[in-house]
């Protein structure tokens, strides 16, 4: 366990200022914390250890899809941006999208090709270098050092980006400021009210910031719906799909692929109770015209 005073989050991130409790779920930065009101889980990494992972990660390859699995990625992105569509009663060419924290730019890239108005911010240099090299429209650094205008999107995009914060508020704050009355907040991260922690708890590989540089906030839909309400959002659609039981190096081959296909199997009921490990959630601009 570390110094309380090393750790990067030592209140929890939904800020709720109430107690936080040990989980069983131990990882080699010591064991998870959980929040005693809205169930979110925290690292108990240090500072000097999140900033060392957050370098790791700084890839040009970044989120582009290895080679051969192009057309699942854009399969994925147009799920969620045929969804955007139909919140905001609008035709891809009238919808101007952020993508924060867009990486390498692959989700950019299939909003330009679907025909939205897309641009994106990624504050790691080599990345934002990356998306800019493939003719994207990127801005290098932070949300809230970019000066855009009040209300200039009609959509925002957080893909993996809410799980590194310390102060998700501050950001949500922003995002609100620049988004169109009644605009869209979709925030994709993972579920820790998922069957995959259930099953397989600390072995999960995305809660380990060696696999995935700074994650170290772990979100329910609960404590999302909590963030939001307090950010100026409310929840329009949560949806999360995925079922995992072990991770592929931790179990021999048969019993992955058994456990694969039961996964898939349980992914539809998973969908529809919201125990997926993957989620999105759609939330809306709450302010006046």
């Amino acid at each position: 366990m570390n110094d309380p005073k090393s750790r990067f989050l030592n209140t929890c991130p939904v800020g709720c200022n109430a107690p936080l409790e040990t989980t069983g779920y131990v990882l080699p930065e010591g064991a998870l914390l959980r929040c005693s009101a809205c169930g979110q889980l925290l690292s108990q990494c240090s500072e000097a250890r999140y900033w060392e992972s957050m370098q790791e990660f700084d890839d040009p390859q970044g989120t582009l899809p290895k080679v051969g699995s192009e057309g699942g990625r854009l399969r994925r992105s147009k799920k969620f941006l045929d969804q955007i569509a139909k919140l905001l009663g609008q035709p891809p060419g009238k919808i101007r999208l952020l993508d924060v924290g867009c990486s390498s730019g692959a989700f950019l890239h299939a909003a330009v090709k679907l025909g939205f108005r897309a641009e994106g911010v990624e504050p790691a240099p080599k990345a934002a270098a990356a998306a800019r090299a493939a003719g994207l429209k990127v801005y290098q650094g932070l949300l809230q050092e970019a000066g855009y205008a009040d209300g200039q999107f009609d959509v925002i995009t957080l893909f993996e980006v809410i799980e590194h914060l310390q102060h998700p508020q501050d950001l949500l704050e922003e995002c609100r400021r620049i988004l169109r009355p009644d605009g869209i907040l979709l925030i994709g991260t993972g579920n820790t009210g998922s069957w995959s922690l259930a099953a397989m708890g600390a072995h999960w590989e995305y809660l380990h910031i060696a696999k995935h540089g700074g994650h170290v906030s772990f979100f329910n839909p609960g404590s999302i719906a909590s963030l939001a309400q307090q950010s100026g959002f409310s929840v329009a659609a949560v949806r999360t799909r995925g079922v995992r039981f072990c991770e592929k190096g931790d179990c021999s081959t048969p019993v992955y692929r058994i456990a694969k296909a039961a996964g898939e199997l349980l992914n539809v009921f998973a969908a529809w109770l919201d125990k997926g490990h993957d989620m999105a959630i759609y939330l809306r601009c709450v302010k006046q015209a």
